[in-house]
């Protein structure tokens, strides 16, 4: 019997993708000495909880994973229950927790914290996935109410959060659902017109939407005054500083004074990139860079050879988030955009975020482990052939 059990285990893996497998749990363990390095001398102990959240999430990805996703996409309707069910809950029990200006988590018997709006991102990427499928199964994808239908889609999420007050969360949204119809062949003259469209209510945005929080981080972006900088440019000025500090090869793991004596306000999460910066050096940032870029590559490979469009769909939406949350958060962190709370993909402290980022690469794992979708054979799809065809399709 335990011979079995173990012979199911290395069945189970040599059919994942196991290149994927180990880039992602590289990433999470990295992120570990990170962390550690971090909270010494703290009194919180955020290393157990990412370490239990990453063991929960993979687990959960492996289970996930032995489900074929066409199956799964079948109940997307239940998977959009969960997402709204949970994004409204917020709305009547919703709490703010420290080193965050918005109302988006949720206290679990415990004392756990869980932030909704993590696992609605994996519940989008397969709703919509199983969106832009249909469309294109019924030949309405490139139709100007089908391409409606698909802003619709993606407007409930946005809308929602954005009534939440995380607006940066909202973006990753937005942002996920351009990359994800594009990819699935929506013709680039609908982007040009939402373009132009952004273009002309950026007026409305800043009057209306936006609120004085917000209105100041761009503001530091442009050059403003010693009041505003230190109190919305701070956390970057400092963090660019760790960053410098740490030159080719920094000043170690677990010897960086900047990191012990706590300079970077709440670098555990957002600024996690400092610490590296500042013990391992441009050598330790290269190496995150040169993960993530792995990471995002599997991604693509892996949509190419996908069995049919909804698994095409799944994995350009987890490239899709992968690919905004790092550059965001880089942005922010090397002061190139505004601070708008977006975790370093598996590296930056946060239990929700990264057992959700697990759950999303089960779903790819699904996908790689399941080839062959019923009644179709497995094709293999060129993304630069997409992209042609979106610019260049009548």
């Amino acid at each position: 019997m335990v011979k079995a059990f173990f012979g199911a285990i290395i069945d189970y893996f040599k059919r994942t993708d196991k290149l994927f497998w180990v880039m992602t749990i590289l990433a999470s363990f990295y992120g570990f000495f990170l962390i550690a390095s971090q909270q010494r001398g703290g009194p919180v102990d955020y290393l157990k909880t990412q370490m239990i959240a990453v063991f929960i999430g993979y687990i959960a990805a492996v289970i996930l994973s032995l489900v074929d996703y066409n199956y799964l996409a079948k109940f997307w309707w239940f998977f959009a229950g969960i997402a709204l069910a949970m994004t409204f809950a917020v709305f009547f029990i919703g709490i703010q927790v420290n080193g965050t200006d918005d109302v988006g988590w949720i206290r679990l018997p415990g004392g756990i914290t869980f932030q909704p709006a993590e696992l609605t991102k994996i519940c989008f990427i397969l709703t919509f996935s199983k969106h832009l499928a249909e469309l294109s199964e019924r030949g309405r994808l490139k139709t100007f109410l089908g391409v409606i239908s698909l802003g619709l889609h993606a407007m409930i999420p946005v809308g929602l959060i954005h009534l939440q007050g995380d607006d940066g969360t909202a973006l990753v949204f937005a942002l996920m659902f351009l990359i994800m119809s594009f990819a699935a062949g929506v013709q680039l003259r609908y982007f040009l017109v939402l373009g132009i469209g952004a273009l002309v209510a950026m007026p409305f945005v800043w009057a209306k939407l936006l609120n004085s929080d917000q209105k100041n981080r761009l503001a530091v972006l442009l050059g403003a005054d010693d009041a505003t900088f230190k109190t919305y440019g701070w956390q970057q000025y400092q963090g660019k500083v760790s960053i410098a500090s740490g030159g080719v090869t920094g000043r170690g793991l677990f010897q960086g004074p900047r990191v012990a004596n706590d300079v970077v306000p709440y670098q555990e999460n957002d600024f996690i990139f400092t610490v590296a910066g500042e013990e391992l050096g441009f050598i330790g940032c290269a190496a995150i860079l040169l993960l993530f870029a792995l990471i995002l590559f599997r991604l693509l490979m892996n949509a190419s050879q996908a069995g049919n469009a909804l698994g095409r769909n799944i994995c350009y939406g987890f490239f899709s988030l992968i690919a905004i949350q790092v550059l965001v958060n880089l942005g922010m962190v090397l002061g190139f955009l505004p601070v708008v709370g977006i975790p370093l993909p598996f590296f930056s402290s946060g239990g929700t975020s990264v057992a959700c980022l697990y759950l999303g690469a089960g779903l790819v794992q699904s996908v790689y482990m399941h080839p062959e979708a019923p009644g179709e054979k497995p094709i293999k799809v060129s993304l630069s052939k997409t992209i042609q065809g979106n610019i260049f399709a009548p």
